[in-house]
Formats: C-alpha cells, structure tokens, sequence
C-alpha cells in the first residue's frame, strides 16, 4: 500500500514555474521537478479545493498549469471538523490573516488521516515551531499528526 501525501501549493507552484534566478529557490524548483518524476509515482497523492484556489491565483498562463498539473488528484473535502481544527490551529500558531489557508492545509492533510503533507512552506507550515505546536495540538486531541516535510526530504519515498 503506497503512503499517502498531500501536496501543499508551492509544491505544484515550484514544479510548473520557470526557473527562478534566485539560486535557493531554483535549486527547490528543480528538487521538486526530481521528486514529482521519482518519489511521487510511489506515493498516492491528495489536494484540496484549497489548493486549488490557491493555485488558480495569478498570472493566468501559470495558473492554467499549475490547475492542469493538479487535475487528477483526488480532493480531500473541507468538513466542518477540518475547518474547526484548521481555526484553532490558526490561534494557536499566531500567522497573519493572508497565511489562515496554510492553517486550512494543515488541518485538511491531519483530519484525513495523510502519511505526509509536502510543502516549500518553511514560514508557516514546514518550520520546526509550527511542526511542534501541531503535534502538540493533535496529541491533545488524539489524532495523528503527518509528517509535515519539504519534498528533498520525501526524496526516498
């Protein structure tokens, strides 16, 4: 049985942009574009309506890929449980109003129960503080938390 994953938007976003100039960001962008072709087909993946939204934001051409790259995952739903648990995680962690979807991303890949959440969000998804305080949230409630991890680290997937 393949491990589960739900993929965050800067995942898609880095894996259909073009290559950035900044070094850093180039370098994610072309791990991403490895992972996507070598771990992923191992992994059942997941989105959201979330994702979505988020990824249908912007330039139009870019987000005509970004959509068409995400046609085929299946979407896991946004339930009232998941919108309770994505507010309390968003009180808890103190991010600004514009990042409340990253709290959404978190919440949708814990409550259905994901192997992983993949993201290049290191302010407010991928960083150690926000890791701990969710699986401090979730232990309280009883409920697993994902591995929450950038792609290179999902490389062996």
């Amino acid at each position: 049985m393949k491990c589960s994953v739900y993929i965050e938007t800067s995942v898609v976003s880095y894996f259909t942009a073009r290559p950035s100039r900044d070094l850093v960001v180039a370098a994610h962008q072309q791990l991403t574009r490895e992972w996507w072709e070598s771990a992923l087909p191992r992994l059942a993946p997941f989105s959201s309506a979330v994702v979505l939204e988020e990824a249908g934001r912007g330039d139009p051409q870019a987000a005509r890929e970004r959509l068409r790259v995400l046609a085929n995952l299946p979407l896991l739903e946004v339930l009232p449980e998941v919108r309770d648990l994505a507010d309390h995680y968003f009180s808890v962690l103190d991010i600004p109003e514009q990042a409340r979807a990253d709290a959404y991303h978190l919440a949708i890949a814990t409550w259905h129960g994901m192997d992983y959440l993949v993201s290049w969000n290191c302010a407010h998804i991928v960083a150690a503080r926000v890791r701990r305080v969710v699986h401090e949230i979730n232990a309280d409630r009883g409920i697993q938390t994902p591995v929450i991890c950038t792609p290179e680290e999902l490389m062996e997937a």
